[in-house]
């Protein structure tokens, strides 16, 4: 019976989510012209369910049953596989909506926020927040785990790098850029870009949070969130996804490049690896 709830249990969240997102579409106006026929409807609703039972959903499962991965199993192209899936839900969504003969409407670059009066001077920007955002984060997980120790939380604290970490770290410096750049923009292109318009700030953040629950790690889940909302805030205050795909691309890029490689030395010197 539990197998069975494990099982279900994300699908049908899914399947919800995708709904809500539909009905917010039409709520906040933002309806494609094509969703007047109910085929197409229906499938976007299932293109959506389908992404998120794959990328945020999926996981849950995972989680509950205590799946272990098997990292040496997964080959390089792999770390790309949920940002084309990404890519694929969006530009699918968009063909039912506006293609075929669906009527006008706007361009494929608005839906996603990507429609900048000065797209360089936003990459600028974003370089700049992403330093910012890089630093509040930092303070903020310090505080969350000073005050998790004051409160005798020491267990909820991480003692070691969740597998996942010292196996990215192991890629080529090359690979780890792209993944970093990859990231960058195609989650923010999906989680800020498509879905905040429709289903607002808490509820995308959320998706995103829960997006990345595969680390394993619940903590490192606070630095993710505060992620998250900065770049919400940044795409709310300048219209489009150019200065937080930036900044997104600029943190993961530090992260992967330099601090988790520097952490992990530090870790193997001591004795933790």
């Amino acid at each position: 019976m539990t197998a069975a709830i494990t099982a279900i249990a994300p699908v049908l969240l899914a399947v919800a989510v995708a709904a809500w997102v539909d009905l917010r579409t039409r709520q906040a106006g933002l309806d494609p012209p094509g969703f007047e026929s109910p085929v197409r409807r229906w499938g976007a609703l299932m293109l959506l369910s389908l992404f998120f039972w794959i990328v945020v959903f999926s996981a849950f499962a995972g989680v509950a049953g205590d799946a272990q991965v098997d990292f040496e199993a997964i080959s390089d192209w792999q770390l790309f596989a949920l940002h084309a899936l990404m890519v694929a839900t969006i530009l699918g969504w968009y063909a039912l909506g506006y293609g075929g003969g669906a009527g006008g409407g706007t361009s494929l670059a608005e839906q996603v926020g990507l429609v900048a009066r000065r797209p360089l001077a936003e990459v600028g920007l974003g370089l700049v927040f992403g330093v910012g955002a890089w630093l509040v984060v930092l303070l903020g997980v310090v505080v969350v785990a000073l005050i998790l120790s004051a409160l005798g939380g020491e267990d909820l604290l991480p003692k070691a790098p969740p597998d996942m970490i010292p196996w990215i770290a192991a890629r080529p410096w090359w690979l780890r850029l792209a993944v970093a750049l990859s990231a960058g923009f195609f989650e923010e292109a999906f989680f800020r870009g498509f879905l905040q318009p429709r289903v607002g700030i808490p509820l995308s953040t959320l998706l995103f949070v829960a997006a990345h629950i595969s680390y394993d790690q619940p903590f490192m889940l606070v630095g993710v969130t505060l992620l998250s909302l900065l770049y919400a805030l940044l795409v709310r205050w300048r219209q489009s996804i150019w200065a937080a795909a930036t900044a997104h691309a600029l943190f993961d890029g530090v992260q992967l490049l330099l601090v988790i490689p520097s952490v992990l030395d530090v870790w193997n010197v001591q004795g933790g690896g």
